[in-house]
């Protein structure tokens, strides 16, 4: 599986995360400074989502200080389903109950141990909650009807 990764700064955090990743097999792209580029949080954000919803990868993974920046800007991009997580079970809600595309962590309250419980939770759930996918569909709506090029609020 390729995963995208993408943060404002380099961390000691996030060379663990990647390191973790490709420990489990997953090829990993690099975005922003993690590549050696310049960028704020809100272009990579942008770039990760957009490498999600275009499909040049199944998941991605962005940090800033909180999280909370890159994961609203993440969900501008139709199609990314960003979740900021702090814990393992918030991750694996994530994804059975959301279809999460892009997990969000923050630099400043992540450990690497609770780093790893999260990719854990993350990475083991698989499927989606059957009674969550009428809620998934209308967010799948809500992109669509919000897309550039549609009259706001389109249907």
């Amino acid at each position: 599986m390729r995963i995208v990764v993408g943060s404002d700064e380099k961390t000691h955090l996030t060379d663990a995360v990647v390191e973790e990743l490709r420990r489990r097999g997953f090829e990993v792209v690099l975005v922003g400074p993690l590549k050696g580029e310049p960028l704020q949080w809100a272009d990579v954000a942008r770039e990760v989502g957009e490498k999600v919803a275009k499909g040049e990868a199944e998941q991605g993974i962005l940090f800033c200080w909180t999280g909370t920046g890159v994961s609203i800007a993440a969900n501008k991009v139709p199609g990314v389903r960003a979740a900021l997580c702090h814990d393992a079970e918030t991750a694996r809600g994530a994804r059975a109950w959301n279809d999460a595309n892009v997990l969000c962590l923050s630099l400043r309250a992540t450990s690497e141990a609770v780093a790893k419980e999260i990719l854990d939770a993350w990475f083991s759930t698989t499927g989606v909650d059957e009674s969550e996918l009428e809620n998934i569909r209308k967010v799948e709506a809500l992109d669509r009807a919000w897309a550039p090029g549609q009259p706001q609020g389109a249907s």
